[in-house]
């Protein structure tokens, strides 16, 4: 099976964003892929939070999702949007993946369980919870010889999120992401690379790249990893493009049997601690 990570590097205009997208798309299926990961924020990364609620379409009858239905039936493939923002009743947002189907259909929806707040030396603290509400169901999807296991960005640094979604039949972990330059330089191969080999699973990450509209520069280097812990195929920059690598879950097996980690992993106690 062949795959696809998408590398963008969206705007402040959901159309344009979707006219950049389509291109892509199309390389991807010309070349083969069965299924291909846009990165989260797909459809606009937002300079502030009016801007994304003036512009944040309603999750039913989104124009954007909409024409990627139809992109994804036009080319016969599984298109899996990393994220965009969802109006909530309590003014706030979910940051929610779809996979449509190659029959244009939505199959599944994720939003984002983990949530970055913080506050950060000699900067303003840091509230994603402000603008989103985070999830609390994680999500599987049948991709035919694949079980996708459904994430974004800021959750591959909790890893029982990832060792949940492999026990559940995970093979091939997406995560579509915006990492900011200085923690992709730091962390964004070492903690993709770590989420693969713990659980013997495909990674596949499609990134945000370059300078954005909205001031922020994001990391790029969209990558996907075997289940033993190897780059099979990387964009090294922060342009947009396409990354294809084909894809085999055999290779799940053999990782999973030569290093049983999820099978021999077991439950135990930290007496005075809180329980998880």
């Amino acid at each position: 099976m062949k795959i696809a990570a998408i590398q963008m590097r969206s705007g402040l205009d959901p159309e344009a964003n979707l006219a950049a997208l389509e291109p892509m798309l199309a390389e991807a299926a010309a070349a083969g892929a069965s299924y291909a990961l846009t990165p989260e924020v797909t459809m606009i990364f937002p300079e502030n939070r009016d801007q994304l609620r003036s512009t944040a379409a309603p999750f039913e009858g989104h124009p954007q999702l909409a024409r990627v239905g139809e992109l994804a039936r036009q080319h016969g493939m599984h298109i899996h949007i990393g994220s965009l923002a969802v109006p909530l009743p309590d003014g706030r947002f979910a940051n929610r993946s779809v996979l449509f189907g190659p029959d244009g259909r939505q199959v599944a929806t994720y939003d984002k369980i983990h949530l970055f707040d913080a506050d950060i030396a000699g900067l303003n603290a840091y509230r994603e919870s402000a603008t989103y509400a985070g999830g609390d169901v994680a999500v599987t999807a049948d991709l035919g010889p694949f079980t996708l296991g459904m994430s974004i960005c800021y959750d591959m640094r909790f890893p029982r999120l990832y060792n949940a979604l492999a026990n559940a039949g995970a093979n091939l972990i997406a995560v579509p992401a915006a990492f900011t330059v200085p923690t992709g330089q730091a962390h964004w191969h070492i903690l993709l690379r770590a989420r693969a080999i713990e659980t013997g699973s495909w990674v596949i990450a499609a990134a945000q790249g370059g300078q954005h509209p909205n001031g922020r520069a994001t990391y790029g280097h969209s990558l996907i990893i075997d289940p033993w812990g190897r780059i099979v195929a990387e964009l090294d920059h922060d342009r947009p493009g396409v990354l294809v690598a084909e894809i085999a879950p055999e290779q799940v097996a053999d990782a999973r049997q030569r290093i049983p980690a999820l099978a021999n992993a077991r439950n135990f106690a930290l007496p005075g601690a809180l329980q998880p």
